[in-house]
């Protein structure tokens, strides 16, 4: 249970980073408390749509992965969060992604920071 309270805390954190450098990228509330809450539930979405979806698109786009030596994972990565951003809207959380260049933007982003804090955390928080 640890590990997938710390893996949702990363994941929040990832899409809190993304929300400060991209542009597109918002959590529209007021208090920060309310402001991380939305961000805990955009990252439980966002579990669930990689866990589930990710894998479904990355084996129709195999070719693509092949052929551009796995860059196509961002672009998978922002479809994802496009999804994630349409979800969220529909839960009620005030999430949002303007378009297919922030979410590829973002994509990188979450990323990036989800590999920073994959190196920094202990192994126990993997599985």
């Amino acid at each position: 249970m640890t590990a997938f309270l710390v893996r949702l805390v990363v994941t929040a954190v990832t899409l809190w980073i993304a929300e400060l450098l991209v542009d597109g990228i918002a959590v529209e509330g007021g208090t920060p408390t309310a402001r991380a809450l939305t961000l805990l539930g955009v990252a439980l979405v966002f579990g669930v749509l990689n866990a589930v979806l990710r894998p479904l698109l990355t084996l129709v786009t195999l070719p693509l992965f092949l052929l551009t030596l796995g860059l196509f994972t961002f672009v998978v990565n922002a479809v994802v969060l496009l999804l994630t951003s349409w979800a969220a809207g529909q839960l009620g959380l005030p999430f949002r992604v303007d378009g297919f260049g922030s979410a590829l933007l973002g994509a990188v982003v979450v990323s990036l920071a989800s590999f920073a804090f994959n190196v920094v955390l202990p192994d126990r928080y993997e599985r």
